[in-house]
């Protein structure tokens, strides 16, 4: 089958890769659908871990071939939880499975889902509603993983919420707050076109921060400060001016990724008189299936991000897409 195989910082290409035998408890899926992310961008570049060779790929769903299962039959449509626990450790058995301290996923460690077919296990599987759009299930697992950083958010009816970063995570968090009760809620974001697209998702306000002092603007719009800060940027700058924008008592939430290594100086004597809290947000634990009813009900609205379709050969322009902020998600439809 064809595969889109990572070796070792960029070196990644499309290439004839076998599948690994089919176990008991495992399924043959012919993939339908996979999105690509930062993640992938930052594994190719050398500044996020896998464990290579491996196929990348850790957004997907598709149709199952084989079953080495009586749980799930041939023809069943499926989106597939990358992230795989050991189920042994200390923080499994904590019901901490995302810190679990074994954690490998499909599209990381274990090869996943831009290539042709992939085997996974069925534990990994959900099954997805009739006529659940095929470009939906590129996006099951980046809204389960924005549900629990709303759930570690802890956003209240009423709250005034800042989000930092209008990327494909920034505005599913805009719609999962406004959901959650968000009187109002504000979006920075660069790029024009993202900005225009999260006012017609229900931003109260879309700040351009070339043209604008965020700072400045958030006080005068709220009088304190934001209620609660989401940083989905995965940038140092605006990490550090998310303590800055948070009220006294309010939240910050690092949920973008930066890189390997890169710190900035915290002032202990503020996060102390604000009484700050800040949380970190991990993958998925236990949302995958709220992550599906959520797409499926049109809760979140994905039908109106600019998607850009891919064949497999076509993943380098998908990354680059990705990299270059031109697109809101680049998908590969592996059958294409």
């Amino acid at each position: 089958m064809k595969a889109a195989l990572f070796e070792k910082p960029n070196v990644f290409n499309v290439v004839q890769r076998s599948l690994r035998p089919l176990r008991d408890g495992d399924l043959l899926l012919k993939v339908e659908a996979c999105g690509v992310c930062g993640t992938d961008v930052h594994i190719v570049e050398g500044t996020s871990r896998s464990s290579p060779p491996v196929v990348l790929g850790h957004e997907f769903a598709g149709t199952i071939q084989d079953a080495g299962t009586t749980h799930f039959v041939p023809g069943q449509r499926v989106a597939v939880d990358p992230n795989v626990a050991c189920r042994r450790c200390f923080y499994c058995r904590r019901g901490l499975v995302h810190l679990c301290e074994n954690l490998r996923a499909l599209g990381v460690d274990i090869d996943g889902g831009i290539a042709e077919y992939c085997v996974v296990p069925e534990s990994q599987a959900y099954t997805l509603p009739k006529d659940f759009p095929v470009h939906a299930g590129a996006f099951v697992e980046p809204v389960s993983c924005a549900i629990h950083g709303i759930d570690r958010a802890n956003i209240r009816a009423g709250d005034k919420v800042l989000i930092l970063g209008g990327g494909t995570i920034g505005l599913i968090m805009l719609q999962l707050a406004k959901n959650a009760g968000a009187a109002r809620v504000f979006l920075v974001e660069p790029l024009g076109h993202k900005r225009e697209l999260a006012l017609r998702l229900g931003a109260d306000e879309a700040i351009d921060p070339k043209v604008t002092d965020v700072h400045a603007l958030i006080f005068d719009a709220t009088g304190v400060g934001a209620d609660v800060v989401i940083e989905c940027a995965g940038r140092m700058q605006t990490a550090q001016q998310s303590l800055e924008l948070a009220r006294r008592g309010g939240t910050v939430e690092f949920f973008g990724v930066c890189s390997l290594g890169e710190t900035f100086p915290i002032e202990p004597n503020k996060v102390y008189f604000k009484e700050l809290t800040i949380v970190g947000s991990y993958v998925n634990p236990h949302t995958f299936s709220r992550s599906i009813a959520v797409l499926a009900s049109g809760t979140v609205h994905v039908d109106k991000f600019q998607l850009d379709r891919f064949p497999l050969d076509g993943v380098h322009e998908a990354l680059t897409m990705q990299r270059e902020g031109k697109t809101i998600k680049s998908i590969i439809e592996p059958q294409r």
